[in-house]
């Protein structure tokens, strides 16, 4: 044992011995062929110029990249501090399929990566791109949502949902670069790219500067479609459009947080149908609600631009009828509202923002738009709030969200009924940390809430019911109704009941900064204090590293088989529409 002991700390001293120094693309990245991206490579040490060494496949680079990179001798840190030289080589484009292999050498420091450059296909596979997102989407959602909406006797599902009837399945490996947890961020920006990131970072590879904006650049699926075709774009979504997952279809930036620079780049691709929240960003500072620190007023340059503007449901319906072929929605300063607030409840920010559309009016006037377009389309569309409600454990609001999701969906495959040149992809960008585990029967003696829970045999069936046959349960505090528990989260009170006053605020901060039981809950009949599991400083339920479930159907949907990381589904994407500029056969 002392002698494995020794070796072992022998081999580490002789690994440590010659620094790594960091290239970007990272090892085994996969790079479409035509697709500009910056080549970066992070040095530990100060060091000369003429003392780095950089070779592809055993080739001196400048001559396979054609063009030589920006030396930076000393590259800084917070506070001037020293990081290291660098080497930087923007908007890079490499035209030839194959592997590369890069490698780096400055004194100690040595580095090796290998690139996949692939091609795609000579042609087109499909004219038409719907990709569908449910923010958060997990397997028990799905089946929730099933439940829910369907019922089930006797053991079978009494119906079906329109996920439930797709051609091909794939399983998803979600994490990031830098974690095997990871956020809305690394995980849409990993599909429309080809490239996985860090925790926060969408289009970009993130480096070891603090400037959020100089990272090193991938190209967006919408910035390739726009290059290589003339095809129609549209981006849909229930959270503010500067959100994660609508942002990585066209934005560049170490942090997702930098919303009111997104909504520039927004502009930058002009997809011709934008819907979702988030006008707050689209304001100049002086109006009342915006959250910009500058004057730029982006309604007015969109409308410059030639969108036709819609705030309300109505204006909406009216914008869709223009022919303007742009149409800007936003309906709401923020995230919209779930579909349990807006058309039951009434609850959340409903009386501020009354007249807010639901996913399915948003595809189908996006659909309507798009397919004006003879060149075709990509729509990108999200169910955002199934991840917004998981997050504050409100699993209520959140399946309610994904049977919109799955409506949204039906809007997808009628329009792929009458139009087959169309690949649907409908996903989830990560999981969340909630099961099924049984109901909860009101009408079981007592008022003790944690023995109403049933498991196996006593726990029977939900009775939700659908008396108008419109998909969602005519309301959700039936007496025996599914009980949806999560393996994560902070200090909080399990009520055991829906949350028909306003979604759920688990947690909140206490004198010592530290997120505990919201004792607004504490007095609920049978309420239960639950333990948190996560750092004090969490205030809701995180995300999960469980792999998602991918579904399509259409042409290029053969693509999708088996387990995938997320990089990969964009080669597929990107197959369906042949944007590599060489065919790889």
């Amino acid at each position: 044992m002392r002698h494995f002991l020794a070796l072992l700390a022998t081999t580490t001293f002789l690994a440590g011995a010659a620094q790594a120094a960091t290239v970007y693309p990272l090892d085994r990245a996969t790079i479409l062929a035509g697709s500009p991206f910056d080549f970066k490579v992070e040095l530990k040490n100060v060091v000369k110029q003429d003392d780095v060494k950089i070779t592809v496949n055993g080739q001196d680079y400048k001559a396979v990249f054609g063009s030589e990179a920006q030396f930076v001798a000393d590259e800084k840190g917070k506070e001037d501090k020293s990081l290291g030289s660098a080497v930087i080589l923007r908007d890079l484009k490499i035209a030839k399929p194959g592997a590369y292999v890069i490698e780096v050498t400055a004194g100690d420091e040595k580095k090796s990566v290998t690139w996949d450059v692939y091609g795609t296909s000579a042609t087109p596979k499909a004219k038409n791109i719907i990709f569908m997102v449910g923010d958060g989407l997990s397997v028990a959602h799905r089946t929730a949502a099933r439940l829910m909406s369907k019922g089930m006797t006797e053991g079978k599902a009494s119906g079906r949902l329109n996920m439930d009837e797709m051609d091909r399945m794939a399983f998803i490996g979600t994490s990031a670069t830098n974690a095997v947890a990871t956020d809305s961020a690394n995980t849409m920006s990993a599909y429309m790219t080809g490239h996985k990131t860090a925790v926060n970072a969408i289009g970009v590879y993130a480096d070891r500067t603090p400037d959020s904006f100089d990272d090193p650049k991938v190209e967006t699926l919408a910035e390739a479609i726009r290059r290589e075709t003339k095809k129609s774009i549209g981006v849909v979504t229930t959270s503010e459009l500067q959100d994660a997952t609508p942002a990585a279809v066209v934005a560049h930036t170490r942090k997702r947080g930098d919303k009111p620079e997104i909504t520039g780049m927004l502009l930058d691709v002009k997809p011709e149908v934008v819907l979702g929240g988030g006008s707050a960003y689209f304001l100049p500072k002086e109006t009342v609600g915006s959250k910009r620190k500058d004057d730029k007023d982006y309604i007015k340059l969109f409308q410059e631009a030639g969108y036709s503007l819609a705030t309300t449901k109505g204006e909406l319906a009216t914008a869709a009828g223009t022919n303007s072929g742009k149409i800007l929605g936003l309906f709401h300063t923020g995230n919209m509202d779930t579909l349990l607030d807006r058309n039951f409840l009434k609850k959340g920010t409903v009386g501020k923002f009354p007249e807010q559309p639901g996913l399915v009016e948003m595809t189908e006037t996006a659909l309507n738009e798009l397919s004006k377009n003879p060149e075709g389309f990509f729509l990108m569309v999200e169910a955002a709030n199934i991840d917004k409600m998981s997050h504050p454990l409100d699993w209520d609001r959140a399946v309610v969200e994904t049977i919109e999701f799955d409506k949204a969906l039906g809007v997808a495959r009628e329009f792929a009924s009458k139009n087959p040149d169309t690949l649907i992809v409908f996903t989830g960008d990560h999981t969340h940390g909630v099961s099924i585990i049984g109901t909860v029967d009101d009408e079981k003696e007592g008022t003790e809430m944690r023995e109403k829970v049933g498991t196996y045999d006593d726990a029977g069936f939900p009775n939700y019911t659908d008396a108008d046959g419109d998909g969602y349960p005519d309301k959700i505090d039936v007496t025996r109704r599914l009980f949806l528990n999560a393996n994560n989260g902070p200090d909080h009170y399990e009520t055991f009941r829906p949350k028909l006053d306003g979604p759920f605020v688990p947690a909140i901060q206490n004198e010592k900064k530290e997120y505990v039981a919201n004792e607004a809950y504490k007095d609920v009949p049978g309420a239960v204090f639950v333990q948190g599991n996560i750092p004090k400083s969490g205030d809701s339920g995180v995300h999960a590293v469980d792999d998602m479930v991918l579904q399509s159907t259409g042409p290029g949907s053969d693509g999708f088989k088996g387990y995938m990381e997320q990089s990969d589904v964009y080669r597929v994407l990107a197959d369906t529409f042949a944007l590599g500029t060489v065919a790889s056969n």
